[in-house]
């Protein structure tokens, strides 16, 4: 069978719907001195070949923290980033849900592929890279405005990447239960951020590639994106800079790191990173 017949029998069967079951969430740091040239590289190449370009992989985003952002994250010692202001760039990517084994095998042989043909950057740290589970979104608005499967397409101002550690499983789902109920819709209300989702994350394969760590806390983390409408810094102190006791009596919060979006083909924010 031809490649072009096999895509017509694999579009013909499994799930084909919108919801964003899954998410891989990288946050990464070029080395001193490579600012331009991985910007330049992620920008042209890599954030299509080696991400929207493969199979159900169908929204994705970069975002940046300038020097300024990263000095807004807590907790001052982290076990995500050491030191806590490293990762200065951020790609979120939404999953079709119930779709998520099809995309490993692709995702896998192509990342082979690309640095087999040199064409993976090296000189760059994985600070916090994961697929991840989707446990929930909670809305500011109800049913009004964008849904999470709009969130990576949607100009939004601002994101914030927050890391929940907790004791273990049980600590997990009882802190994911009041988050949902009660804790993320009293703060979201009135605030300029308008939705929340809430992931897990799931181990990465075997035969990934060496660069990339494997997960942490897959049965005791969660990984929470604030999505706000306003630039983070604008309104920091008043909403987000007490994020850090999130968690309550069940966990840790590991890290609460703000970002705003990159621009698309262009080397903004480039040289206020350091």
């Amino acid at each position: 069978m031809s490649d072009a017949e096999t895509y017509g029998e694999l579009a013909a069967h499994g799930p084909y719907g919108v919801r964003p079951g899954h998410a891989l969430i990288t946050m990464v740091e070029p080395h001193p001195g490579h600012e331009y040239a991985y910007n330049r590289w992620y920008e042209d190449d890599h954030y299509y070949a080696g991400a929207m370009a493969m199979p159900w992989m169908y929204a994705g985003r970069r975002w940046v923290a300038t020097r300024d952002l990263q000095e807004l994250r807590t907790p001052e010692k982290s076990a995500v980033a050491q030191p806590v202001t490293a990762g200065c760039y951020l790609s979120t990517y939404w999953i079709t849900e119930g779709r998520y084994d099809a995309h490993m095998k692709w995702t896998v042989a192509i990342n082979k592929r690309l640095n087999r043909d040199a064409r993976v950057y090296h000189d760059r740290t994985h600070v916090f890279t994961s697929f991840q589970d989707h446990e929930t979104t909670v809305y500011r608005d109800g049913a009004a405005g964008p849904r999470d499967f709009h969130a990576l397409d949607h100009p939004y101002a601002g994101l914030v990447l927050q890391v929940v550690d907790c004791a273990g499983p049980a600590e997990r789902a009882a802190l994911l239960e009041r988050l949902a109920a009660r804790e993320l819709p009293r703060r979201l209300a009135g605030s300029p951020a308008a939705m929340v989702t809430v992931f897990r994350p799931t181990p990465l394969p075997g035969d990934r590639m060496t660069y990339v760590k494997q997960v942490e806390g897959v049965d005791t983390r969660l990984t929470l994106l604030w999505f706000l409408e306003r630039d983070p810094r604008a309104c920091w102190a008043e909403h987000f800079a007490d994020l850090d006791g999130l968690a309550g009596a069940e966990g840790r919060v590991e890290l609460v790191a703000p970002f705003v979006p990159t621009v698309p083909g262009t080397d903004r924010y480039v040289d206020q990173l350091r």
